[in-house]
């Protein structure tokens, strides 16, 4: 693994390399991104946590062509297979990146792909997935070109590549927390990238635990990409955007002074948001099961027995994201582990944390 900072590894990098591996994290939206326009772009900002433990590992070998042709030529592997599904969204994803990557039709290219979670159970695979390929694509124009130098230029363009890919992965290629969407009130803010917001974190927040329950393994009925084009003629969008919009203000005011009352509340009201559009689109769907809401039960009771800082939210899934500060771990883990991992597949449970954000691989 390359240590020390991004600038420091794109350094490693050399004309000798063939290959790159990066390891890039998914994450857990605060405000939630619900709704698309364009080519990937958000109807509302979000904000997120970079996650740590629920990660997607992608090594790119790269060759240069025998014969010149002008077609994207790749083998993709997920989880150690030929996965053809796979292969043909991302042909498609590359064949789309020539203004922004001129070598992509002159080499040959094997793509190695595994997660650290269940795939399509609402974890935002495609955030660590596509993340993890755009740096992959980053290093080996660094490695082809000499080009970018610097960290700021890498990820910003890292970010760029993956929105392309998946919206939510722009946000995971930065540590900490990220901003995606723009804000009149957040300077900086945009919607073709993310940019980084962990320098102004409260350190309350640094060290917290999100525990993911997977409540469910099963593949989602009804895709994140199909539930945002379902945004578009639902009849509550235009007040959730602003719902959303307030949501990120006050989210952000927390997320610096370290009030986690405030942040909890707003955490808990997103996630049951996203969910209620979903039953609120034509058609409605259901992405929750029982032991979804089972545990949201459990946790607000034990919540208002206890008064300890516990909160839950959601992705576009089953799954179960429980979040806690550090210093109240003792407390809250055993809870977890006797009435809430019982409603988990085979006891399934990811204990990750706010990290430290993508990694350059040996």
């Amino acid at each position: 693994m390359a240590t020390g900072s991004i600038d420091d590894q794109l350094l490693s990098l050399s004309s000798t390399h063939k290959s790159v591996t990066w390891r890039s994290p998914s994450n857990i939206a605060i405000v939630k991104y619900w709704g698309k326009h364009g080519i990937q772009l958000p109807r509302n900002p979000s904000v997120s946590f970079t996650l740590d433990a629920a990660h997607t590992d992608t090594t790119v070998s790269f060759v240069e062509k025998a014969i010149k042709n002008n077609e994207v030529s790749i083998d993709f592997y997920f989880e150690g297979a030929p996965n053809e599904v796979f292969a043909d969204k991302i042909t498609s994803f590359l064949e789309g990146l020539d203004d922004e990557f001129s070598f992509l039709r002159d080499y040959e290219f094997k793509i190695e792909s595994s997660n650290s979670f269940p795939h399509s159970s609402g974890i935002a695979s495609s955030a660590s997935a596509m993340s993890a390929l755009a740096l992959c694509l980053g290093s080996i124009e660094k490695i082809l070109t000499g080009w970018p130098t610097n960290s700021t230029d890498f990820l910003d363009k890292a970010s760029h590549i993956a929105r392309l890919g998946s919206g939510s992965a722009a946000r995971s290629v930065y540590p900490k927390v990220a901003i995606w969407g723009t804000h009149a009130d957040i300077e900086g803010s945009k919607d073709l990238q993310a940019i980084p917001f962990d320098s102004e974190l409260h350190d309350s927040f640094k060290g917290f635990h999100d525990d993911i329950l997977i409540v469910s393994a099963d593949e989602k009925s009804v895709s994140s990409r199909a539930g945002h084009a379902l945004m578009e003629g639902n009849p509550y969008a235009p007040v959730r955007y602003e719902q959303a919009n307030r949501n990120m203000i006050a989210t952000l005011e927390a997320l610096k002074t370290g009030d986690i009352l405030a942040f909890g509340k707003i955490l808990e009201e997103e996630a049951m948001t996203l969910h209620a559009l979903m039953m609120c689109s034509d058609p409605s769907y259901i992405l929750m099961k029982a032991g979804t809401l089972a545990v949201i039960d459990k946790v607000r009771a034990f919540r208002a027995e206890t008064s300890l800082p516990l909160y839950f939210t959601l992705d576009a899934g089953p799954n179960v994201h429980l979040l806690y500060p550090d210093e109240v771990a003792d407390q809250i883990w055993p809870f977890i582990e006797r009435e809430l991992v019982p409603h988990c597949v085979d006891g399934k449970v990811i204990r990750d944390r706010v990290g430290s954000g993508p990694r350059l691989m040996s």
